[in-house]
């Protein structure tokens, strides 16, 4: 699925990096700036939600996006997400995707 969505981003113009789990796109984003954290949150050796909570810490300004395959994302107190993040739910087309992307790039 991440290469689907990296080719749709990049065909709309967008360059975009992928990360194979949450720990390497952590690592990278202590080394470089980046616009938009677009994370799964459910992933291997460091879900979504904690990668989005370190890398708000790390930059604030990041902007956050969520895909998640759950209709209803429950977020706890112990492990709360940024409150600015946009969920965007499974099943989407990548034309929702670039859309969805657009809009909380603009905003």
């Amino acid at each position: 699925m991440r290469g689907f969505l990296e080719r749709a981003l990049a065909k709309a113009g967008y360059e975009v990096t992928s990360f194979a789990n949450g720990e390497e796109a952590h690592e990278r984003l202590q080394q470089e700036p980046f616009t938009l954290l677009l994370t799964d949150i459910v992933m291997p050796r460091m879900d979504g939600i904690e990668l989005a909570r370190r890398a708000s810490e790390i930059d604030p300004e990041l902007k956050i996006m969520f895909i998640t395959g759950f209709a209803a994302v429950i977020l706890n107190n112990e492990q709360s997400a940024p409150k600015e993040a946009r969920v965007l739910s499974k099943p989407f087309h990548l034309k929702d995707l670039v859309r969805e992307v657009e809009r909380l790039l603009a905003a």
